[in-house]
């Protein structure tokens, strides 16, 4: 058993982590609820353009520059992870799922094909820059104050250089905010502008959106609704990302805190043991000298 001294430093060294762990929680929790705030209030919005485009370009042939399908020849991957770490498997599923896109585009594009990586968050950063032979961006600073026009100007810039030809099939690897307790890994499709499912139910959509009168055209509708919705959409699963950081943050420093109540009380049994123990060694060699000292 170990000794009285070294019993209580373990449990001062505990009891300090506690109080940080508790401390990092609150934090959490704080960034937590503005995070949920915002992207709760985010996701209708970003519901309801995508259904407007929907209704416009299902089954009229109506189609933007975001909707080109062509060969892959260059491929942009987006991985959106976290600035920090302390959140649990948060950042490491969402890198392991950008490794193993990185593998398949680097197995199944042609020869003449190229891979660009693009990493928002500095734990990604950190470990995709280690690869030398990836075409690597990094944007961790947006993270820091993800406002929209920061973010939509990046999104214009990918935007712009898929409609210039420059990118062929725009890829985002992120976090899906689901509650404090789990997130989705997500893989999803930015650009082109993939099929809905709403062309497969054809009938039921022109049924819904003869309701509509267009002014002006549905062209021009559809040419200025698509940017918007791709920007919103890349601010969106900024915000997603963001609200899965705080609550898995928030989550594993509960556990945390929760660990360190529970090995205090085994510490602090184990103290109370050995100073029993000390006790009665104590009295056993006082009775016993006592006891010889009579005879």
């Amino acid at each position: 058993m170990a000794n009285l001294k070294e019993v209580r430093t373990r449990i001062a060294s505990v009891s300090s982590t506690q109080q940080i762990t508790s401390a990092m929680k609150m934090v959490s929790a704080a960034k937590f609820r503005r995070a949920q705030n915002a992207i709760t209030g985010m996701r209708p919005y970003t519901a309801q353009l995508q259904e407007i485009i929907n209704d416009i370009d299902t089954g009229d042939g109506i189609s933007t520059p975001y909707h080109a399908q062509r060969p892959l020849h260059n491929v942009l991957l987006v991985v959106v992870t976290s600035n920090k770490g302390l959140c649990g498997a948060f950042n490491s599923n969402v890198i392991k799922q950008a490794q193993q896109r990185i593998d398949h585009y680097r197995s199944s594009l042609p020869q003449d094909a190229a891979l660009h990586v693009m990493s928002i968050g500095k734990k990604s950063s950190e470990l995709l820059v280690r690869q030398k032979d990836l075409d690597l961006t990094t944007h961790d600073e947006l993270l820091d104050n993800p406002s929209f026009d920061a973010i939509a100007a990046l999104a214009d810039s990918i935007m712009t250089r898929f409609t210039d030809k420059q990118l062929d099939h725009v890829e985002v690897v992120y976090n899906q905010f689901k509650n404090s307790l789990s997130q989705i890994l997500s893989t999803e499709q930015f650009l082109p502008i993939a099929p809905t499912a709403a062309h497969t139910q054809q009938t039921e959509a022109e049924s819904h959106k003869s309701d509509y009168i267009f002014e002006p055209s549905k062209e021009d509708i559809l040419r200025e609704m698509v940017p918007l919705t791709l920007r919103s959409t890349f601010y969106r699963i900024v915000l997603d990302s963001l609200a899965a950081e705080h609550g898995a943050r928030m989550t594993a420093m509960q556990k945390a805190t929760d660990n360190a109540t529970e090995l205090l009380k085994e510490l602090r049994l184990s103290y109370n043991k050995a100073r029993q123990a000390a006790i009665t060694n104590e009295i056993i060699e006082i009775v016993s000298g006592s006891e010889a000292l009579k005879s």
